[in-house]
């Protein structure tokens, strides 16, 4: 599956007001939560991911779960925006930082591996191709691996290659990525530790004693977040997120294109336009 999406912009880059819409290029609104499908070619397990942080960057971009069709949108904190701050060696996020859509960590759901619940957010991915990619591409991934974050709540971080990457072929295992990316599994692991420290917060935990694992294991964490999702856009779970959709069909939180364009224009704002290729 290979399809484009247009990505529209609501006021200003590093603004309170800022919001990234995405719409189908025959111009229906749509959520990148729950429309952009979750595989971009299931016979060869490639998933879909939409780029929520550029790598190098620091505002903590992220799809906004509980607004109407799920905007990308800066983090606040406190009523400021939120940027993660450089942890020696590191500057910004060093991975192109994103979600795979339809999926949800279920926060009512126990993991039977790591003994938390979900974030009630979709899962995490980190994507490690040579290309800087921008807010709101939706990227073809292959997976690698998982790393499970503990904070509180189960956070899987799913470790992925563009499949367009020069280098893609050479990278199918976690194995991998430790033999011809050396100290990048290291780095990831002390990123997510203390990213947050500069904020006064303590360094984070990991289950499996920060072990990644395989390929197999991460794929079968996203199918199972699916299932979770699905329960979720079908009103059989109650996240207390915005499920507003325009092409889940059967999902009684689907609703028409004339309708997903008024809570767009309720923003108010003027919009600039692109296209992203996914």
């Amino acid at each position: 599956m290979n399809m484009s999406y247009i990505n529209e912009e609501r006021g200003k880059c590093n603004t309170l007001r800022y919001k990234l819409f995405f719409q189908k290029t025959e111009g229906k609104y749509i959520s990148p939560f729950h429309d952009v499908p979750m595989y971009a070619d299931k016979a060869q397990d490639f998933f879909n991911m939409v780029v929520e942080v550029p790598r190098w960057t620091n505002a903590k971009m992220e799809i906004a779960t509980k607004d109407a069709l799920n905007p990308i949108k800066q983090d606040v904190k406190k009523g400021k925006l939120r940027y993660v701050a450089n942890v020696f060696p590191h500057k910004g996020y060093i991975w192109n930082y994103g979600a795979i859509p339809q999926t949800w960590e279920d926060p009512r759901h126990t993991d039977t591996e790591t003994g938390c619940c979900g974030d009630n957010d979709p899962i995490d991915v980190c994507e490690i191709g040579n290309k800087v990619c921008s807010t709101g591409e939706v990227v073809k991934v292959k997976v690698l691996g998982t790393l499970a974050l503990i904070d509180g709540e189960t956070d899987w971080k799913v470790i992925t290659i563009n499949v367009e990457d020069p280098e893609a072929n050479a990278f199918n295992s976690i194995g991998d990525v430790r033999w011809l990316k050396p100290g990048y599994l290291e780095a990831t692991v002390d990123w997510f530790r203390r990213y947050k420290v500069p904020d006064g917060k303590p360094e984070k935990r990991f289950a499996f004693n920060g072990e990644f694992k395989d390929k197999d294991f991460a794929i079968n964490i996203i199918k199972s977040t699916n299932d979770y999702w699905k329960a979720l856009v079908s009103k059989k779970s109650d996240g207390e997120l915005d499920c507003t959709n325009t092409c889940v069909s059967l999902s009684p939180f689907m609703c028409t294109k004339e309708a997903a364009q008024v809570f767009v224009d309720a923003v108010g704002l003027s919009s600039q336009v692109f296209i992203c290729r996914g």
